[in-house]
């Protein structure tokens, strides 16, 4: 017969799930008490951050759907359910973690997609979606009807554009060999069409 604790004890991680905007899975070993309040108390009203137990989780994310989250479940976890901005709490959990390198950021979910640690780390650098979609669209050189879809793209994905783009540019940055020069070459005019020029709170569960 299954124990009525853990039944709620799921239920309720998979309420959390079903109201969370985007839920950050997190490593919390050798965090102190006051480490972990700190923390919660950075993260903001809208969001809630709580140890977990591995196994009645994977139950959860199963009845979420967000079954690739499972392999993340292992060691001690605390999740970061996010119901308000996602890119303040990922700002949050960046920069605790850079001063608190025991934290250690897993992965997580975006608008029902798996998200990266470096996905997180991108959205964390976003000042406003505004700023980040113009940086991507002057980025990628797209014209504007391509920039006015990634106006309408959800966070995940404007967050691996983002890391995308934050890997290719240390290449684009390295400078080129010197190339030769060609020698001019006398084109006649031709007649054309100008081209239009133009993104510590209490533990879900106190089993450990």
């Amino acid at each position: 017969m299954p124990n009525p604790d853990k039944v709620g004890a799921v239920a309720e991680i998979t309420g959390r799930f079903n109201r969370s905007s985007a839920v950050v899975l997190t490593d919390y070993r050798g965090l102190t008490v006051a480490q972990l309040k700190e923390l919660r108390t950075s993260l903001g009203a809208t969001s809630t951050y709580a140890v977990v137990k591995n196994t009645l989780t994977k139950r959860a994310v199963s009845a979420v759907g967000y079954d690739d989250l499972a392999p993340l479940l292992i060691g001690p976890t605390a999740i970061a359910f996010i119901e308000g901005e996602p890119v303040e709490a990922a700002k949050a959990l960046r920069n605790f973690s850079r001063t608190n390198p025991l934290l250690i950021i897993k992965g997580g979910v975006l608008d029902g997609k798996m998200l990266s640690t470096a996905e997180i780390n991108s959205l964390a650098d976003l000042e406003s979606r505004e700023v980040l979609l113009g940086r991507l669209a002057g980025g990628m050189k797209a014209s504007l009807n391509k920039a006015a879809a990634l106006f309408q793209a959800p966070l995940s994905q404007v967050a691996r554009l983002a890391a995308a783009l934050a890997e290719k540019k240390p290449a684009e940055d390295a400078p080129a060999e010197a190339a030769p020069e060609a020698p001019p070459v006398d084109v006649s005019p031709t007649p054309e069409t100008a081209d239009d020029s133009a993104a510590a709170g209490n533990p879900l569960t106190t089993e450990s």
